[in-house]
């Protein structure tokens, strides 16, 4: 056996695991990517991928399943990926829930059976949004909330850029209004009289909308293209400030992201499932606006937020700590 240990938590004994091969199944936000490259590098891993292509995410994803050997598989997202690993007898199997999946397909006649048998045939789910908790557990009392790691190699804090002549703001989410409010964020954006720089991405259902909104609105928005997801880090360290969701209140990738790279955030979480996170749940455009014209043009503010944001991305979302976590999962079904 070997012994896997933190140099950052000393108090806390050493997770000690077999020599193991780590098999993980799809990825969601880059959250199984970010997983593996932060696992103990003697650790063996093999990482399943698939496009949207039809043979890669049915037949051609069956075959690479059948044939992967591993001690643990990792399935994220408890659709079909998670379900050929659970048929295929791949086993202990963890499955990775991310949102969508537990808010949506599982009610729907499509997917709903697919989702129920994962929740019910994996040895331990792990719940990315605390508000979707008590769904998780109505299949599978093993389930565990398992915050959304970031990579702090590749996000990280920097000083906030000075002496500027107009404020840049970075709408990082992919257009989607349902879940992801970024019409909202053009209203708010709207409301505000003083000249700033807005960047938004140019992804997402509603993308042309929010195009023909901004228009409507009189908002020069700067649509850029998407960037590879190492290299988005760059973007939040170009913005003063970083917009996320004004959605379904779930921490998204794109907020702890901009929260470690020490960039003011403005995203809306539900207050009570996350109750230390130091976010709003946002209301209404009028306010939000007044939100980010704080954070834009009060620097006490703005330091004061990336502190606290810093105080709590790091301990909670780090990968370095979540695959202390992870570890010690693996080692328990095993």
């Amino acid at each position: 056996m070997r012994t896997l240990g933190s140099s950052k938590k000393k108090c806390k004994e050493p997770v000690t695991v077999l020599k193991m091969k780590v098999v993980m199944i799809n990825d969601c936000a880059f959250i199984a990517e970010t997983l593996l490259k932060n696992l103990p590098p003697n650790l063996e891993k093999e990482h399943i991928k698939r496009t949207r292509g039809l043979w890669s995410k049915t037949f051609g994803l069956a075959y690479r399943i059948h044939r992967a050997k591993g001690d643990v598989y990792h399935a994220h997202y408890l659709l079909q990926d998670c379900y050929l690993a659970s048929v295929l007898g791949k086993k202990p199997l963890v499955g990775s829930a991310h949102g969508s999946d537990l808010r949506q397909q599982i009610r729907s006649r499509k997917w709903g059976r697919i989702v129920r048998h994962n929740l019910k045939a994996c040895d331990r789910i792990l719940v990315s949004q605390p508000t979707l908790m008590e769904t998780a557990r109505q299949y599978n009392e093993r389930a565990e909330y398992f915050p959304i790691p970031y990579d702090p190699n590749t996000f990280y804090g920097k000083p906030m850029l000075e002496n500027r002549d107009k404020k840049t703001v970075l709408i990082a989410s992919a257009h989607d209004f349902a879940v992801k409010g970024t019409d909202k964020f053009l209203q708010a954006l709207a409301l505000i009289s003083k000249p700033i720089t807005i960047m938004a991405i140019r992804f997402g259902r509603n993308l042309v909308e929010a195009q023909q909104l901004s228009n409507r609105l009189n908002l020069k928005v700067d649509f850029i293209e998407r960037v590879p997801h190492e290299k988005i880090n760059e973007l939040y360290w170009q913005s003063d400030i970083v917009l996320g969701s004004f959605g379904v209140g779930q921490l998204d990738t794109v907020a702890i992201e901009a929260m470690a790279c020490g960039r003011p955030v403005v995203h809306s979480v539900a207050n009570k499932a996350l109750p230390t996170c130091p976010l709003e749940e946002l209301q209404t455009p009028e306010e939000t606006s007044e939100l980010i014209s704080r954070l834009l043009w009060n620097k006490n503010e703005a330091q004061s937020r990336v502190k606290k944001q810093l105080d709590y991305v790091v301990p909670n979302h780090s990968a370095t700590v979540r695959v202390e976590r992870l570890l010690e999962i693996y080692s328990e079904i095993m």
